[in-house]
């Protein structure tokens, strides 16, 4: 059995993973725990979905058609992660500041919930995270994980 496409996109997550945290660690100058989550350098999700992309492309070839389905996946997916949840994070943002001016009018309202900012990601992250797919998919397919 072929573990190899099954394997990818679980690789290009894990070094994604440890990517984003090794780079929030060193631009917090801290162990980076806190920041695990949406958002960040590189993007998880364009990692995942552009490894999908790759390994089918380095197996199959382009005049595939799963190679032509994954890529509209990679698409919706990075379209998604660089407008819409970049957007809720900015109304997450405005939400807070406005939770925060409404606390410190009235003291007894203090216990609102913070709502997480830091979602989407901009365009170098996703190309980051392409990158860090493609790399991944690449290794993968030189190690040839068959069972």
């Amino acid at each position: 059995m072929e573990l190899t496409y099954l394997l990818t996109p679980f690789f290009a997550w894990l070094v994604a993973g440890i990517s984003k945290f090794l780079v929030n660690s060193l631009r917090a100058k801290k162990l980076a725990f806190d920041l695990i989550g949406y958002g960040g350098m590189p993007s998880n999700h364009s990692a995942i979905v552009s490894s999908v992309a790759a390994i089918v492309a380095f197996r199959e070839g382009i005049e595939h058609p799963a190679f032509v389905v994954s890529l509209g996946l990679a698409f919706v997916v990075m379209l998604d992660a660089s407008s819409l949840r970049r957007q809720v994070g900015k109304h997450a943002t405005e939400i807070n500041r406005w939770n925060a001016r409404q606390s410190a009018q009235h003291a007894s309202e203090s216990d609102r919930p913070v709502l997480r900012e830091r979602m989407g990601h901009s365009r170098v992250e996703i190309l980051a995270g392409i990158l860090v797919g493609i790399g991944s998919a690449w290794v993968m397919n030189l190690l040839n994980l068959t069972l």
